[in-house]
């Protein structure tokens, strides 16, 4: 078996490899055994949650785990669709012990993903991940089993959504609503299809909702944070303020301004980033953002004053630097916001909410907010291969890329990397032009093509 926890949890397509009812079972009895172990010295009885998104095969897998972990003796608690930050609310509001998401986040519904959450509603430290991965290949746990009156019980939580619906709204400040407001929101077919539109209807806006009629395959499918066409015409044609896309598990935020023009997660960070420095909000002045942020974001960063810490892709790296630095705001391109200040993991809709009070707080529309940052374009290209060899081993590509930087110069930047999460190569380009942008990442696509095949 291969490396079976990736940069975030346990992904691949349903029912084949990783993803199976049975190593959904093993997966289940090991992060059980785990949790259990914290257990022994108070005599106690550990709880896991189980929450998942909408795809087809959340049921198959929501019902291995539940096995797996009744069968080490675990309790479970069942929460049914919910987004991933509100799974990782329910773990720490319910002290449970663990909380597991069963959702592939932003990939189409043939695939599907398990991530795990400790206690404290964090991502599983690796030193546990790496622990219950030696357990699953070594077939530790093949015959450690709870018996008789100790098999654990699973029960469904029914009020899950009601308490992550109060949870979000209590971070959206209490002297002000949203009345009189319009948003337009795009759940993807998704885990926020109840409680995204709720949220902000309660706050007091009128709220136009699209894509919130998931069958199990409609998931990310041409909608939500990815695909934003429909929620661009929806702002239009309703006189919306602004428009709100969430991905499929919806811890991704994509926001559209009124006059139907989509903003980045860079976008949505610098205007934070600079409300939160002029209110004395932004702790030791500082932002964590990722390798593939837009260059403009750096330099919206370094007019402001504001001190942007890199970090390599992936919300865990952004969070653990966060941590480090102490910083309250961070978060990547792709819509992955993390307000330190108000939740241990991103969420879409809670970023989505200081967003909104922002707008509130200011008078201001959206376009006029983003006009703090200048988006250098940019030009990602994604390559499927069946083979990652270090980039750094083959010349050819790196011969290609000297090129490509020398003529750039300072106007821009090169990011060629692996997906941590699927079987691509991802080559980012920005530049000063739209044409010498993807000019130079086509050029660059065809060397990785040449180079690794696809």
């Amino acid at each position: 078996m291969g490396k079976l926890f990736g940069t975030d949890g346990v992904r691949g397509m349903a029912n084949m490899g990783n993803m199976t009812a049975e190593q959904a079972l093993e997966i289940g009895r090991a992060v059980a055994y785990v949790c259990k172990e914290y257990h022994k010295e108070r005599g106690t009885r550990p709880r896991i949650v189980i929450g998942k998104d909408t795809r087809l095969s959340g049921y198959m897998l929501e019902n291995a785990l539940t096995a797996g972990v009744c069968s080490m003796g675990v309790d479970v608690l069942l929460l049914g669709p919910l987004p991933t930050p509100g799974v990782a609310f329910i773990t720490q509001d319910m002290r449970a012990d663990a909380g597991i998401v069963i959702s592939a986040s932003h990939n189409p519904y043939h695939d599907n993903g398990i991530k795990i959450f400790s206690r404290t509603g964090y991502k599983l430290p690796d030193a546990e991940e790496e622990e219950m991965e030696r357990l699953i290949s070594q077939r530790a746990l093949r015959d450690v089993r709870s018996t008789e009156d100790d098999i654990g019980k699973a029960r469904r939580i029914d009020d899950a959504a009601g308490r992550y619906i109060v949870f979000c709204k209590n971070t959206f400040p209490e002297e002000l609503t949203l009345d009189g407001m319009k948003i337009a929101i795009d759940c993807a077919n998704g885990a926020s299809y109840k409680v995204a539109p709720t949220i902000f209807s309660e706050l007091g806006a009128a709220v136009s909702a699209i894509h919130v009629s998931p069958d199990g395959m409609n998931i990310n499918d041409r909608c939500g944070s990815q695909y934003t066409d429909d929620l661009k015409a929806a702002v239009l044609k309703t006189g919306s303020d602004i428009g709100l896309a969430f991905d499929g598990d919806a811890d991704r935020l994509i926001v559209v301004d009124e006059t139907g023009t989509e903003l980045s997660g860079d976008q949505i960070m610098a205007i934070c980033a600079a409300h939160y420095r002029r209110k004395g909000l932004l702790k030791n002045n500082k932002v964590i953002c990722t390798v593939m942020s837009n260059v403009g974001f750096l330099a919206a960063m370094k007019d402001l004053g504001i001190e942007a810490v890199a970090t390599p892709v992936g919300d865990r790296h952004v969070l653990e630097r966060m941590i480090e630095e102490d910083a309250v705001l961070g978060g990547e391109a792709s819509g992955h916001i993390i307000f330190h200040n108000h939740h241990s993991t991103g969420d879409g809709i809670v970023a989505a909410l200081q967003l909104l009070a922002i707008l509130r707080e200011t008078g201001k529309p959206l376009s006029g907010l983003a006009a703090v940052m200048r988006v250098f374009p940019q030009k990602l290209i994604n390559i499927d291969v069946t083979k990652k060899p270090p980039l750094e081993n083959l010349p050819e590509l790196n011969v290609a890329v000297e090129k490509a930087e020398a003529e750039l110069g300072d106007q821009g930047r090169i990011l060629i990397r692996y997906s941590g999460t699927q079987p691509m190569c991802r080559v980012m380009v920005e530049g000063p032009t739209e044409e010498m942008t993807g000019r130079i990442a086509s050029e660059l696509a065809t060397a990785v093509r040449g180079c690794i095949g696809a």
